[in-house]
């Protein structure tokens, strides 16, 4: 029998209809993928052998199923992770070097029990570090702080109150001036801090660089940075984490000011009379941090190992 065209074309259509109507889609699985366990923020504690140093990851959740986070390691800045695995109880993952001079990535692996850490550190200079890690303190305060009498930081002629955390110790008191004439240690103060407001005056020479941490944790950075973009690296950032709204440095040579109001992790910085910062939180501690034990009061360290630097003024008023 012949089939004129039109209608084989209407019985493949047709066939066509049936096979649609008949079609069942493969089923996607959607099974919750449960990484409640290893999101958060983590205080680490690495054992580098003749030292024990800070550090900090977060561990965060991408869309369905695929963990991201950022890492801080004892110097630098906060480093982001493409991809957090966690199998298990098992979290691993791994980062190109920053300031390591090496092509090698560092690579991290963790046991998380009992809402703990431990695992080691494989860095980019091929060594392996034992580590431990707690959940970091959210730090919220549930009122408003009273503020206590103000302490000047900075009295007499020399630098009594304060102690630097290695024997080379360039700095000097000269006229109510704190100075560091060369790169060498930090300085630390001898008092520890809760919550506080802290106005300091700094000066240095061009393409120098320090930073103000607070409660030795947090960096806040002090650099020759006049006429460029904000950055969370540059004049005024809370290193790596937070970037002022704008560029508040002046040139090199002239003294200038922060005004700092720390309360658990909400920070506003005041640079040279303009709001850069307000009420931000930080995420976590910052390269270069004394400790990692958020929970814990802390001091103020001035850092002199990038160049010189000078301070001056320097008075704290600690919440009651």
């Amino acid at each position: 029998m012949r089939v004129s065209r039109i209608s084989a074309l209407f019985l493949l259509s047709g066939a066509v209809v049936v096979s649609l109507l008949s079609f069942k889609p493969r089923q996607i699985s959607h099974a919750p993928f449960d990484a409640s366990p290893a999101i958060g923020r983590w205080d680490l504690t690495v054992n580098m052998g003749d030292r024990v140093a800070p550090s900090w990851l977060e561990v965060k959740l991408s869309g369905v199923s695929t963990l991201v986070g950022y890492f801080v390691a004892d110097g630098g800045s906060a480093r982001p992770i493409s991809k957090v695995n966690f199998t298990d109880g098992k979290i691993s993952f791994s980062i190109p070097p920053q300031w390591d001079r090496s092509d090698k990535d560092m690579s991290f692996e963790a046991t998380l029990k009992d809402d703990k850490l431990t695992g080691t550190i494989q860095a980019s200079n091929g060594k392996t570090y034992t580590f431990t890690g707690e959940r970091a303190p959210l730090l919220k305060r549930d009122k408003a702080p009273v503020w206590g009498a103000p302490i000047k930081l900075i009295t007499g002629k020399d630098t009594k109150g304060w102690h630097t955390d290695r024997p080379d110790n360039q700095w000097v008191v000269e006229n109510g001036v704190l100075k560091s004439s060369r790169s060498g240690a930090n300085i630390i103060t001898d008092q520890k801090f809760n919550d506080f407001k802290l106005h300091v005056e700094f000066r240095y020479p061009a393409e120098s660089n320090s930073g103000v941490y607070l409660r030795g944790r947090y960096e806040v950075q002090v650099e020759d940075d006049k006429g460029k973009e904000p950055a969370s690296n540059y004049f005024g950032g809370i290193y790596g984490f937070l970037t002022p709204n704008e560029m508040a440095a002046k040139a090199a040579g002239e003294w200038q000011s922060y005004d700092v109001t720390l309360v658990g992790r909400i920070v506003t910085v005041v640079a040279n009379g303009k709001e850069i910062i307000c009420k931000q939180i930080i995420p976590g501690i910052t390269g270069g941090a004394l400790d990692s034990k958020e929970g814990e009061a802390g001091p103020i360290m001035l850092q002199g190992d990038h160049g010189p630097i000078e301070y001056r003024n320097i008075v704290i008023t600690p919440a009651k």
